[in-house]
């Protein structure tokens, strides 16, 4: 950025302030003398210090879950303590026995193996995303991703490539040269009229290559030994140049070569230009020119067509003008180039001195969008999620990007920071849904904008890299650095690093976490079915604690493991205020409860009624139960899916669990070392295949459910709509 001691306007945004020096920045190049105005807190890099430490981490999500459930249990711990004392003092049990009864019932009602098994999820949440280039720094970021509503995206870097690209050319006389490729890698077609050019095939395009290469600081660097992409040295939009000429095929050090440098006039901000002078190729040295289109084609007088310079006329300037608001308007950068033949630079009269100079070409170039944003955006759209851009760039061009990836469509608005610090929150508020871009935002403003969008309930993710990004990335519900380009200081105040710098990979991890969120669904469901069924009295201690450590603990963990079912990304966010057990959940333990509890206690009375022995009984009934909870983990892979559409294996470690699970039920039962411990005694074929004909009711029941919701939904897409009355 260019300072100057030019005074500013009052209320100037932050970025265009160019005649304040801020502490925390470095001087690139030049010298000067500045008058301190503030110093420490008073700065404006102190300003985000006090805005970072002052701002609160909201709960996530699942800790307002989580609170909400341990709430209901306590109060149903409660509820069942007085009852049992109750009944107990009326049925004259002693006080030693009926308190010892009251608090082993309290503990049964705790799920001790949800904490367990969310930790685990979470855990697994974070491996995976790690795998897809998302760094999870909080374990408690993982949900709350899933639950997100809006993404706050910062544009370069996250959605652009960061290299500027140039992307069309308009020679002099008004012919296009298209340019394919994007970033700094030479490749890609340089065609006009869909011939593709090389070096000798155009005179004026030659001419233009020619001055883009030597009026220019930059250089690119070939990828080296470690096979690290083309780097760039110096600014980006002379890079872009440097990279046209290597698409030609013209070598830009080559050419350097042949016409050293003998004077120039470097770029500075009042002139929007740059100059400098060469060895002649023939008898007489050149002077090339680039710079803004409308400095350059002040010094022009005429004009390079293969036939040779033409005098440039009043249509002809009218007509370049258009042509770069044309191509500024598609948020390209626009500089013209021209050359004075048989110039020289002269120090004190710069470019005064440059008068008459002949007009090669306008250059177009953006830093165009990463290939898989249009398709991340689109995800979002269908997943329900807002993306919005929070950038410090121009409005235009901000507006272009947005509406090339699909960020920005009919009907959206964009407002900058000027606009923004005149409306008051309410105005904000009324006005944010529709607002898809926030351009030249300081870092209280970015901050403003994550309060207004939670302020209407809304989960936020919000991508950052710099230390102005800090006090909004901690007030976000999920903070995202980039792990590329961000700062120390974002990365410390996010919850989560992009690896990448990619606004897919934070899709991804969207997806990820939502794939998290259902899995802890399903094994809370599967928890809650077994502790609300209870055990029958005639179980044994320690069959019950078979039951609650080995029984459950076998598949609940693995249950985690699930792996995605594929719709994730086309559902609606998961409404923060939904409790963890859902209205959906409390209906699938309307269907699963009873039907566990008529099998278990049917069996149970039923072969009490026809005689069998106790010991035999309560061995079949505590297998029993021990079925029946293996069924009914496969009834909670999915909420809709039948059990017989997914594929067992797609979860080895469910299946591992399965298998160890029934095994080691076996033992208990028929191994004698074992038979003593747990009180079993051994049952034949004949019961062990009735047993598991009773325990598979669980799953039949919950798939006749499964039938007729997805029947439901069928109709439901399907039906006609109501005629208009």
């Amino acid at each position: 950025v260019t300072k100057h001691v030019s005074p500013v306007p009052g209320g100037t945004p932050l970025a265009d302030r160019t005649s304040m020096l801020f502490a925390g920045t470095y001087v690139a190049a030049g010298r000067g003398r500045a008058v301190v105005v503030a110093a420490g807190t008073g700065t404006e890099i102190g300003h985000i210090a006090h805005l970072a430490s002052s701002s609160q981490e909201p709960p996530t999500p699942l800790e307002r879950r989580i609170s909400r459930l341990g709430r209901i249990i306590i109060v149903a711990a409660v509820a069942l303590f007085l009852v049992v004392i109750g009944v107990g003092v009326l049925r004259g049990i002693e006080v030693h026995d009926l308190f010892m009864i009251a608090i082993s019932q309290i503990v049964g009602l705790v799920p001790e193996g949800l904490p367990v098994a969310m930790t685990v999820a979470l855990a697994i949440g974070v491996q995976r995303m790690a795998k897809r280039r998302a760094v999870v720094r909080r374990l408690s970021a993982v949900e709350t991703l899933g639950c997100t509503t809006v993404i706050c995206t910062d544009k370069t870097g996250t959605l652009t490539k960061n290299e500027m690209t140039v992307t069309t050319v308009v020679l002099a006389d008004g012919r296009v040269v298209d340019v394919e490729g994007i970033g700094y890698a030479p490749q890609g077609r340089v065609s006009l009229a869909g011939r593709v050019l090389s070096p000798g095939d155009d005179v004026v395009f030659d001419a233009l290559l020619e001055a883009i290469v030597l009026c220019n600081d930059a250089s690119l660097r070939p990828p080296d030994d470690k096979e690290v992409g083309w780097r760039p040295v110096g600014d980006p939009t002379e890079v872009a140049l440097v990279t046209l000429a290597l698409k030609v095929g013209v070598l830009p050090e080559a050419l350097r070569s042949s016409h050293r440098r003998k004077a120039e006039i470097p770029f500075d901000a009042d002139s929007k230009m740059m100059a400098t002078e060469h060895d002649p190729v023939g008898d007489e040295d050149v002077v090339y020119v680039k710079g803004a289109p409308e400095a350059v084609l002040a010094l022009c007088t005429s004009l390079l067509t293969p036939a040779g310079p033409v005098p440039l006329d009043d249509g002809q300037r009218r007509r370049l003008r258009e042509q770069a608001d044309a191509l500024g308007a598609q948020a390209l950068r626009v500089l013209a180039a021209a050359m004075v033949p048989a110039g020289t630079i002269d120090g004190e009269a710069g470019f005064a001195g440059l008068q008459g100079a002949t007009l090669l070409g306008l250059v177009g170039q953006i830093d165009p969008p990463r290939d898989e944003v249009k398709a991340a955006v689109a995800s979002c759209r269908a997943a329900g999620i807002r993306p919005v851009m929070i950038t410090g760039d121009h409005k235009a061009t901000a507006l272009a990007i947005g509406a090339t990836i699909g960020i920005v469509r009919d009907g959206d608005d964009a407002i900058d920071g000027v606009e923004l610090d005149a409306i008051d929150d309410a105005t904000l508020d009324r006005r944010l849904p529709s607002i898809a871009v926030f351009a030249r935002v300081h870092p209280a403003q970015k901050l403003r904008i994550v309060t207004a969008l939670q302020r209407m309930h809304q989960v936020v993710a919000m991508t950052g890299d710099g230390v102005n990004d800090a006090p909004a990335l901690m007030r976000a519900d999920v903070g995202v650095a980039m792990g590329i380009t961000g700062t120390e200081v974002a990365k410390d105040a996010a919850k989560i690093i992009l690896v990448d710098d990619n606004f897919a990979t934070l899709v991804a991890a969207v997806e990820e976490g939502r794939v998290v969120y259902r899995n802890i669904k399903k094994a809370t469901l599967l928890l809650l079915s077994a502790l609300i069924v209870g055990l029958p009295p005639p179980f044994a201690a320690v069959q019950i604690l078979w039951n609650n450590l080995v029984t459950e603990g076998l598949v609940t963990v693995n249950l985690i493991m699930e792996p995605a079912e594929g719709d994730e990304m086309t559902r609606a966010p998961i409404d923060p205020n939904e409790p963890l057990l859902d209205r959906v959940l409390r209906g699938r333990m309307l269907v699963m409860v009873p039907t566990i509890a008529i099998v278990t206690l049917g069996w149970l009375l039923g072969r009490s009624a026809v005689g069998v022995a106790a010991a035999q009984v309560q061995t079949e009934t505590f297998t029993l139960l021990a079925l029946c909870e293996w069924f009914n983990v496969l009834n909670c892979r999915s909420e809709t899916r039948s059990a017989f559409s997914l594929n067992l294996f797609r979860n080895p470690w469910l299946l591992g669990g399965l298998v160890v699970g029934n095994l080691l039920q076996v033992a208990v039962v028929f191994a004698p070392p074992l038979q003593s411990v747990f009180r079993t005694v051994p049952f034949g074929l004949t019961e062990a295949v009735a047993l598991g004909a009773a325990a598979s009711t669980v799953l039949w029941v919950e798939e006749l459910r499964k039938l007729v919701v997805r029947r439901r939904r069928r109709l439901a897409v399907v039906a006609p709509a109501t005629p208009a009355t």
